[in-house]
Parts: structure tokens; C-alpha cells; sequence
């Protein structure tokens, strides 16, 4: 059996799952697979572009999650990682949610309840849900939120980013609330309402890894790009715009301009 699954890029106070599909230019495939097959016991293996920056211990977010359902019961488990870690746009969750729904698929079970799942990461709850959602809370409380449909560039120059590391450096943790969400009609009415928002977590993280700065200005500086933000802890950056042919321009020409970074671009729907 086998799960694909796609980060989650935190536009404020807005998570959005993100899919590559066959439109997308560049090489490989941005999104990772989970696939599990019966085993004896429990097991872990990685590959993909970044497994050498993962361990497959008992830490791993994959096993944790495993370990939630397992009860005695054996999987191998394979995580092919196509999406950078620790980059700030959920992939360790996802990849967590995928095995969870995976595996109770596999085992015929029922799904571990909310409390538990949330005890794993608080991205996870979203992740499950598998639909844009307004957080609130730690991130166990979700609003189903209905977007137009837009394009979103993602950029990450292979600086890994600890999410310890940057809500330390967070100069306060007593925020104002982000504003409720209007009607949102169409692509300009979510750009202006997502730009009116603020993400705390920036200072810190630029702090920590002054080429947030480049890779925002190099998105902002795109074409129709409408709105340049960091994703959740960084350091993934994200560029928005209103259509698929300035997204796609905008993602083959940071290709070109930096080689070494990862770069994606992808529709998304409410």
C-alpha cells in the first residue's frame, strides 16, 4: 500500500495543502510517499533526495505515529522524502498523517484519537483533515476554509531551520489575534486579507538564517507575484499568484538564478 503526501505551506494563519502534479516543470517529483506493506514488526526505511538528513530511530515522526496503531501489529514501512526537513511547511506531519491513515487502511483500524494525534505535532490535526483550515489553538482547532483557487511558488535555499530554535528567539509570545477571514470571492481578496496578517515567527528565524531575506526578495520580485511570506519556521519561503502561467515563469527562473535550491510550484483549491 502506498500514500502520497504534500507539505502544508502556512500562509499565516492559513494552512494549505500543496500538490505537485503533472503540470509542474523542473525535475523529480515535490511531494513524498509513504507505502507499507505487512511485516512481522515494526520497521522504518528511507530514501529520496533528503533521507540522508532524516533518521529513521524511534524519533522519527513516521514511527511515532506507527506506534499509535501498531498495538502488536508489523509493518515495513519505506518514506521516500522529496520535501526538504525541517524547511517550515509541515512535511513531517504530513508524512505522519500519511501513515496513520495508511496504516489503519492496512491494519483496519479506526484512527487514534485527537489527543494522541496532536501529542505527535501540532500540525498534525491539519494534516490529517486534509483541507484548508483557519488554526487556532496549538492547532487543534480547525475551521474549514473555503479558497479560491490560486497558484503558490515555494522557495527554500537548503538552510534547515529548528522550530525550538526559532520560537526561543520569539521576542513575544502575547500576539494580537489574527483578524477572521472574509468572503473570499476570488484570488485578490485572499492575497490582500493573507497580506493584511503577519507571521511572528519571521524575525527569529531570519536571525537564525539571514537568506530568508534573499529568498523573499527573489519571489517578490517575480512576475505577478501578488504576496512573498515565510512559511510557518522557515526557512521555505512562498510567493502567491493569481494564475498558472506567472507561477510556472516564476519557478524556472529562481531554477535558473539558484541552482541549489529547492523550488516548487503547484494550484491549489479550497
Amino acid at each position: 500500500m502506498r500514500r502520497g503526501l504534500h507539505g502544508d505551506a502556512e500562509l499565516g494563519a492559513v494552512e494549505v495543502e500543496v500538490e505537485r502534479n503533472g503540470h509542474q516543470h523542473g525535475d523529480g517529483d515535490d511531494r513524498d510517499l509513504v507505502e507499507a506493506e505487512p511485516a512481522a514488526g515494526l520497521s522504518l526505511a528511507i530514501g529520496g533526495p533528503f533521507a540522508r538528513e532524516l533518521s529513521a530511530g524511534p524519533d522519527n515522526l513516521v514511527l511515532r505515529a506507527a506506534w499509535l496503531l501498531a498495538a502488536g501489529r508489523g509493518a515495513a514501512i519505506r518514506l521516500t522524502k522529496s520535501l526538504p526537513v525541517a524547511s517550515g511547511i509541515g512535511g513531517g506531519s504530513a508524512d505522519a498523517a500519511a501513515t496513520l491513515r495508511l496504516l489503519a487502511r492496512l491494519w483496519q483500524v479506526e484512527l487514534p484519537p485527537p489527543d494522541a494525534v496532536l501529542a505527535i505535532g501540532a500540525d498534525l490535526p491539519v494534516c490529517l483533515a486534509g483541507r484548508a483550515c483557519r488554526m487556532t489553538g496549538i492547532g487543534e482547532e480547525l475551521a474549514p476554509l473555503a479558497l479560491p483557487p490560486f497558484w503558490i511558488v515555494l522557495a527554500n535555499a537548503g538552510v534547515p531551520l529548528s522550530t525550538a530554535a526559532v520560537f526561543a528567539g520569539l521576542a513575544s509570545r502575547s500576539n494580537p489575534p489574527m483578524p477572521d477571514p472574509p468572503a473570499l470571492a476570488d484570488a485578490a481578496a485572499l492575497f490582500d486579507w493573507l497580506a493584511a496578517g503577519r507571521n511572528d515567527l519571521e524575525p527569529p528565524a531570519v536571525a537564525a538564517a539571514p537568506v530568508i531575506r534573499e529568498t523573499l526578495a527573489a519571489l517578490a520580485a517575480q512576475p505577478g507575484c501578488r504576496l512573498a511570506r515565510m512559511s510557518g519556521t522557515g526557512a521555505t519561503c512562498f510567493g502567491l499568484f493569481a494564475a498558472e502561467a506567472p507561477a510556472l515563469a516564476a519557478a524556472d527562473a529562481l531554477r535558473r538564478t539558484y541552482p541549489a535550491w529547492w523550488i516548487a510550484a503547484a494550484p491549489v483549491e479550497g
